[in-house]
Formats: structure tokens, C-alpha cells, sequence
């Protein structure tokens, strides 16, 4: 039997009340300003966000600043308030900027220097939504594995280079670009003003329209030095490591809607005078599926806990959470569109913007494939050998 002092050390997987009432109010400004109709048109508009949700979710809730402390102008919560919020985007595919900005860019400026009045200040207009940040990264990249440097530092600061799939670039205000400069490695940060000031925003076409990505094009953009090398590169492998491990929650509750939506529909579709939902086959098929997200919501939950809590088990639960909740949402996304039949085919129904996302999302900070063999080096599992 476990003792106290091993219990009192073991994830809480469990939702506080003050989660519960976090989640409630986040589901109902979404229900309001974010169903699945308002979705399909924001992505028709070609906008990289909706600036009024926005505003409303990040700067009246105050949610973009969950990750940053009080002193810095943010709410002093933690990663699991930030993954509670996360699921409910992941509910509605929200077009909104939350983890490219409120995430990937806040944990980034976090593990630099906040004392360093630049710094500060970038954290202070992350954390209350005025200004929308970027990590200067493609979308693919996963812990552990920065891509070479494509962007290079002049002795001035001035910035050279190009950077494709950035997610989160596209209507960003600042972006926090990691090059390679006289004194080697560091983390930059360069004002976006369209394609002046050196800085072009190449919109990219992407599978899922409600995160989009673009390719950035610097050319002697002006740009100010936030972190040096040994700094820079904590900085940026914890904002990739956070990211990845709160990408799980956004995958759950993805895979959350889907299944409702499937048991919805399957109760409501008529086939020989009786709900489809009733015929044994597909029973087992939405039961496999339940039974999937039961253990997605233990995985997700243990990497944003082990986040919150700064556990030195942070990398073998992301890689967990990773290698099993991309998986989970997209068999959700695909399984709603099949027992859809052919209205889950049509653009005029929501689904396929959840297929879409879960697809993006399974290559996004790592592959589950690039997570499995991660964990494997982690907890000392050899490969099978022949």
C-alpha cells in the first residue's frame, strides 16, 4: 500500500472547482461566439483569426495570461488551467491564436531573462492580449528536435533567413525567432509590419484553415536579442516540450465532440425504423472509441499536471500524452465522418474541420511515432532487435 508522503507526491488527474468553473465560462463564450457555423465562415473569410473572440476569450477572460506570473501582468495560474481551456478550443476548433501565442510564445519569453525589462514587457502585452506573438519554429518541430538554424544574426541584430510552416505568424504582432549569430545561438524578438521593416509573412496553404501557417522571410530585419545561447535553447525546448504536452488536452477535446456528435447523430438517423445507433456493430465501434478517450483524459491530464508541477517526469509524460492523443483524435475525427454517412462528406457540416485538425495536429511538436521513440529512449526500452 502506498504511503502518505507517496501519495501526497502522485498526479492529481482529477478537475478543481476552480478548472470546472474556468471550463464553464470558456464553453459558454465559445457556444455563444464560436459554433460551428461561425467556424466554416471565419475560414471562408481567409482571416487568420476571429479578432472579436479573440479579444473576448483572451483579454476579458483573461486567458492568455494563465501562464504568466502575477508580477508579470498574468494570472498566476498554471498548465492545467492553460489545458482545461485548451480542451474547450479543441472542442470547437476555435480560429484563435491560443497556442501559438498564449503557450508556444509565453513559455518561450518564460524561460528567458523576465527580469530584463524587454522581456517583461513582451510578457506583459502576451499576458493581457494586446499583442499576438509567434515562435519563429515550423509547427513540426517536437521536443528535443530543433530543426538546423535557417536564420542567421548580423553583429547589429539584424536578422536573415527564412523559416516555413510557422503556425500562429500569420496576424501575429511579434515573433520570437531563434538564429544563429556572432555569439552563436540566440532567441530574437522582430515586430511583424506586414512585408516592410524586413519581415515578409508568406501565407501558406494549410490542411486545417483554422490554424494557419505561413513561411517568414527576413531580410536584414531589425531585431532585439532576447537570450543567449545555453538560455535560448532551455528557452526554446521548454516552449516546445509545454506546447506539445498541452496539444494533447486540445486533441482530447477534439475527440470529445466528435464521439457526442457520433452518438447524437446515431440516435437521430433512422434506417429499417430503428436508430442506427442500436445496431450492435456500430455500439462497439462508439464504445471502442469511449473507451480511447477515457485513457486520452488520464494522458492528457498527467502532462499538464506534470507541467504544472515542474516534475522532472514532464518529458516522459508529453511523450506519452503525445504518442497516444493524436492517435485517439483522429481515429474520433475519422470514425465521426464515417458513421456520418454522406452528409459527413459535405463542407456545410462541421466535421470535417475536426478531421482536419486532428490531422494537423498528429504532426504538430513531433509525430507520435517521433514521441514512441522518444519514450522509449527515456524509460531505457530497447528497439526489438532484427
Amino acid at each position: 500500500m502506498s504511503t502518505p508522503d507517496k501519495l501526497s507526491s502522485e498526479a492529481d488527474l482529477l478537475y478543481s472547482e476552480a478548472e470546472d468553473d474556468l471550463r464553464a465560462a470558456v464553453r459558454s463564450l465559445l457556444a455563444d461566439r464560436c459554433p460551428p457555423s461561425a467556424v466554416l465562415a471565419e475560414v471562408e473569410s481567409r482571416r487568420p483569426y476571429d479578432p472579436a473572440l479573440w479579444r473576448s476569450l483572451a483579454v476579458e477572460m483573461g486567458t492568455a495570461g494563465l501562464l504568466v506570473p502575477d508580477k508579470l501582468g498574468g494570472q498566476g495560474a498554471t498548465a492545467r488551467e492553460a489545458a482545461v481551456v485548451l480542451e474547450e478550443l479543441g472542442r470547437s476548433v476555435a480560429p484563435v491564436p491560443y497556442l501559438t501565442s498564449a503557450v508556444l510564445a509565453v513559455s518561450a519569453l518564460l524561460g528567458c531573462d523576465t527580469d530584463e525589462e524587454q522581456v517583461a514587457r513582451l510578457l506583459g502585452g502576451l499576458a493581457e492580449g494586446s499583442v499576438v506573438g509567434a515562435l519563429a519554429l515550423p509547427l513540426s518541430t517536437g521536443p528535443g528536435g530543433a530543426p538546423p538554424g535557417t536564420v542567421t544574426a548580423g553583429a547589429d541584430g539584424a536578422l536573415s533567413g527564412r523559416v516555413g510552416g510557422v503556425a500562429g505568424a500569420v496576424g501575429a504582432d511579434v515573433l520570437l525567432v531563434p538564429a544563429e549569430g556572432p555569439d552563436g545561438y540566440g532567441l530574437y524578438a522582430v515586430g511583424v509590419t506586414g512585408v516592410t521593416g524586413g519581415v515578409t509573412v508568406e501565407p501558406l496553404t494549410a490542411l486545417d484553415l483554422t490554424r494557419p501557417l505561413a513561411a517568414l522571410h527576413f531580410a536584414q530585419a531589425p531585431a532585439r536579442r532576447l537570450a543567449g545561447p545555453d538560455r535560448a535553447r532551455a528557452a526554446v525546448g521548454r516552449a516546445v516540450m509545454a506546447g506539445a504536452g498541452l496539444l494533447a488536452s486540445e486533441q482530447l477535446g477534439l475527440a470529445e465532440w466528435c464521439l457526442a456528435e457520433t452518438v447524437r447523430h446515431t440516435k437521430e438517423r433512422h434506417q429499417f425504423g430503428r436508430p442506427i445507433g442500436s445496431f450492435q456493430a456500430l455500439k462497439h465501434r462508439m464504445a471502442r472509441l469511449w473507451l480511447e478517450l477515457v485513457s486520452a483524459r488520464a494522458a492528457a491530464r498527467h502532462a499538464a499536471d506534470a507541467l504544472a508541477a515542474d516534475s522532472p517526469e514532464v518529458p516522459i509524460a508529453v511523450a506519452v500524452a503525445q504518442s497516444y492523443c493524436a492517435r485517439v483524435a483522429v481515429h474520433a475525427a475519422e470514425e465521426c465522418v464515417q458513421l456520418h454517412g454522406g452528409i459527413g462528406m459535405t463542407w456545410e457540416h462541421p466535421v470535417h474541420l475536426y478531421l482536419k485538425r486532428a490531422k494537423s495536429d498528429e504532426i504538430a511538436l513531433g509525430t507520435p511515432g517521433r514521441h514512441r521513440e522518444a519514450l522509449a529512449g527515456l524509460v531505457d526500452l530497447p528497439a526489438p532487435v532484427g
